[in-house]
């Protein structure tokens, strides 16, 4: 097919071939050629082209711990730390992964980076954090960054807490071990989290084994996370399921005049509550009921506030929720 040299002069390097058109289901398409470079990744470049002016990437080469390479030909550590979030980016799984956009023409001029690093150099750059105080160093700072950008509320920010669960087939990660899954026992690892609700911003995550318990080290997390949150973030509050209902926990939010909702853990007592003869008020939700008491549960110091929820299953048109074998219908 006939070329021609495009005659503008912002676009000389550009070769176009003559366009045709054809019709498809009563409808005409134009096809055009163009010899550019394209990229089937391209529609990241929006988010690299707001992340390169904010101050984040010289945030991050100030926190690698990695010392400058001697070689000649090696990438620096920002380099490759970059390319791996761009393979993040293009849902990447594994590492093989990432060095499939080697062969993307436009990933480097997008990422402002030499070239995307191989597999075994991306192996021998996360080799680099070789132990958790070195970890906290680089990311800590990365963390309080991001903390920092956000605006002061003067009503303060709502922090949620939660565990989950990160399912690992072939056993082989760091710290993962047997623990209960929605699929049964299997092999993961069980980290704690911590949102700020009103961002959705994760304000501290911590991995765990996973036989550990859900409530296993929240005081010292939420200790940790409170120290480390910038001055002009406040919290307004803390909510957390069932997990998080721990004795030292709430005395300790209660200590530091914190307001919190935690899921109580549905026990023979308060289950027996719930059979009891209370006043309970309909809400504006069909079927829902709720009925509050003060309560001292085990190993509580003093009564505190106990909600209770009840349900009738006739009325629930979704799927959830333990049923009130003591109490029919519920």
């Amino acid at each position: 097919m006939k070329t021609t040299q495009s005659s503008s002069t912002s676009s000389v390097h550009q070769t176009v071939a003559e366009g045709f058109n054809f019709k498809s289901g009563g409808k005409a398409i134009a096809v055009e050629f163009t010899e550019q470079r394209l990229s089937p990744h391209a529609g990241s470049a929006t988010f690299w082209g707001w992340l390169h002016p904010s101050g984040w990437i010289q945030a991050l080469a100030s926190a690698l711990p990695h010392a400058p390479s001697l070689s000649n030909n090696s990438l620096p550590a920002l380099d490759k730390a970059l390319a791996f979030m761009h393979g993040l980016l293009c849902d990447a799984r594994k590492l093989t992964h990432v060095a499939y956009l080697r062969r993307d023409p436009l990933v480097p001029e997008m990422l402002n980076v030499q070239r995307v690093a191989s597999q075994s150099t991306l192996s021998r750059f996360f080799a680099g954090f070789a132990s958790a105080a070195e970890n906290l160093r680089c990311f800590r700072p990365l963390w309080q960054w991001c903390a920092h950008q956000l605006p002061s509320r003067p009503e303060g920010y709502t922090l949620d807490l939660d565990s989950t669960r990160l399912l690992h087939e072939d056993s082989q990660q760091e710290g993962v071990a047997v623990g209960y899954t929605k699929r049964g026992l299997k092999p993961c690892l069980h980290p704690l989290l911590a949102v700020l609700a009103e961002v959705r911003l994760v304000a501290q995550l911590w991995l765990r084994p996973g036989n550990t318990s859900c409530g296993n080290n929240a005081v010292a997390f939420f200790l940790e996370l409170r120290q480390n949150l910038p001055s002009h973030l406040r919290l307004r509050g803390v909510r957390a399921d069932s997990g998080f209902c721990l004795p030292e926990l709430l005395s300790l939010w209660e200590d530091l005049h914190l307001p919190y909702v935690v899921v109580a853990q549905l026990s023979q007592p308060i289950q027996r509550l719930l059979r009891g003869d209370l006043l309970w008020t309909q809400t504006k939700v069909p079927g829902t009921e709720v009925a509050e008491l003060m309560y001292q549960g085990l190993h509580w110091p003093h009564p505190r506030r106990l909600v209770l929820l009840r349900h009738r299953v006739a009325d629930k048109d979704r799927a959830g929720g333990k049923k009130l074998i003591d109490v029919p219908g519920y």
